[in-house]
């Protein structure tokens, strides 16, 4: 990593709407190629707005082609998601705690996306996906609030055709052309069939399906110490110095953005938190 204060600049690569309000776009770090794991973030610095922390969407095995995809909520992310191929946004990182998927071999291995969390969680499940043989049973369960919210549903839709992987999608309201199930991600959980004693989780999405994906997993009898969550705070210097991202005794940017459930799960329980 270089000097973790200043940006590398990059050139925007290409663009890819996703939905009405998100966009995936491919940066390109040849000159600087960013080797990341599953579930770091980077900071993107946009000249004259300021930065903001956005987790790594891309494949860990191509370092040189840096992915994001980026909702435009934010003072920061809106600007961000008009640029175009041949933009330049600067890039610090990467940054943070990842997905445990070292840890996990041997392992069944149960990912759990909602709305913008399956950006967070691809590069651990294209990790999966090229380390096929070191898992046991994977599966990725995915809900989105329509179908024209769900992200990458070409790259879905080629995961579900593989015999070696299971790939469960939902939503919480349907349109005239959806033919899948119907209702909150937890009950595909519910109805995976899973072994406890040999099955970790990882989950990203809004807090409250986190909370109770969590606690689906514990009643199936899975450890919090096998249930991990990435959280997002406002993380502004990416490195635990600035304050901004401290959740009870952690700093998100330095011992997160992906937590042990064992950790954090007491916190979910605490208003205002």
């Amino acid at each position: 990593m270089n000097d973790p204060w200043v940006p590398v600049p990059m050139t925007i690569r290409s663009r890819r709407q996703e939905t009405s309000d998100t966009v995936t776009f491919e940066l390109d770090a040849s000159a600087a190629p960013v080797r990341f794991r599953p579930g770091q973030f980077t900071m993107l610095w946009r000249y004259g707005l300021g930065e903001v922390a956005i987790s790594v969407s891309g494949d860990p095995r191509e370092p040189e082609r840096l992915v994001h995809t980026i909702r435009a909520v934010g003072a920061v992310t809106r600007p961000i998601t008009q640029l175009r191929p041949g933009d330049v946004l600067g890039v610090r990182g990467p940054f943070g705690r990842p997905w445990p998927v070292d840890e996990a071999e041997g392992s069944d291995v149960v990912l759990v996306a909602g709305g913008l969390g399956m950006a967070p969680l691809r590069p651990a499940w294209l990790h999966l996906l090229a380390n096929r043989e070191r898992y046991g049973r994977v599966l990725l369960l995915v809900g989105a609030r329509t179908p024209a919210d769900l992200l990458f549903p070409d790259q879905l839709g080629a995961w579900r055709a593989r015999f070696d992987t299971e790939v469960q999608v939902t939503v919480d309201r349907a349109d005239a052309g959806w033919r899948g199930p119907i209702g909150v991600v937890t009950r595909l959980l519910e109805r995976a069939g899973l072994d406890p004693a040999r099955t970790r989780v990882m989950t990203c999405g809004p807090e409250v399906m986190m909370k109770f994906v969590a606690r689906e997993a514990l009643r199936q009898g899975i450890p919090a110490d096998r249930i991990a969550v990435s959280m997002e705070r406002n993380m502004q210097c990416a490195i635990g110095v600035c304050g901004h991202c401290q959740w009870g005794a952690d700093f998100v940017c330095r011992d997160g953005p992906v937590f042990g459930w064992d950790r954090v799960g007491a916190r979910f329980a605490v208003a205002g938190v």
